[in-house]
Formats: structure tokens, sequence, C-alpha cells
């Protein structure tokens, strides 16, 4: 195996709901390689390219859009609604804190 460089790549920590982690087979946080900028795009990306079966379960397959009835958080914001582009908080794309993917809660 080569070695990797980690100055081009940052580890960053995902939290998933427990459905998602059931589907993908994980238990706790998820580690995902991401090149530089980390964006929300980008980590999502490398997430469904290493669990597959999360495709469309958190994007839209089409649309690429976030599934209505989950949130992003980074550092205690609420990320749902962010540009896919824009660069997540130096803290998650360092692996201090993880993205949080959250199941909403609805009812009446």
């Amino acid at each position: 195996m080569g070695e990797t460089d980690n100055t081009t790549v940052a580890q960053v920590r995902v939290a998933l709901p427990y459905h998602l982690r059931n589907l993908a087979g994980v238990t706790g946080e998820v580690l995902i390689e991401v090149a530089p900028p980390v964006t929300l795009r980008a980590l999502l990306d490398a997430l469904e390219s290493r669990h597959p079966m999360l495709r469309g379960t958190i994007r839209d397959y089409a649309t690429g859009q976030r599934r209505a009835f989950l949130r992003f958080f980074a550092c205690s914001e609420d990320w749902s609604l962010a540009a896919p582009e824009e660069p997540l908080p130096d803290a998650v794309a360092a692996g201090q804190e993880p993205l949080l993917i959250i199941g909403a809660i609805a009812g009446g």
C-alpha cells in the first residue's frame, strides 16, 4: 500500500441517525476522507462513495437536494440550507467536531 499524504486529505467525522447507521452497517461515527476544501457536497459525495447504500437516502438522486426530513448541523449551527459548495467550519474539516446528520421529527 502507498502512503497517504495527510496534508491533502481531511479526516472528517460524520454522525448519522440510527436508521442510516443500520443501513450502512456501521456503529458510532463514520470517519470520511475528503480532499480540501471540505464542503457539504464533497463530504456527502465521499460518504456516499464509501457507503453506496446511502445514495438517495440523504440527498435526492435526481436533484442532489437534501431530503426533507434530514437536517445538517456543524459546530452547533444549522447547515441544512447552506450552499453545498460553502466550506464547512474548520473544526469539522479538522475532525475536531463531527458533522451531525439528524432526522427531523414531525408530528401533530
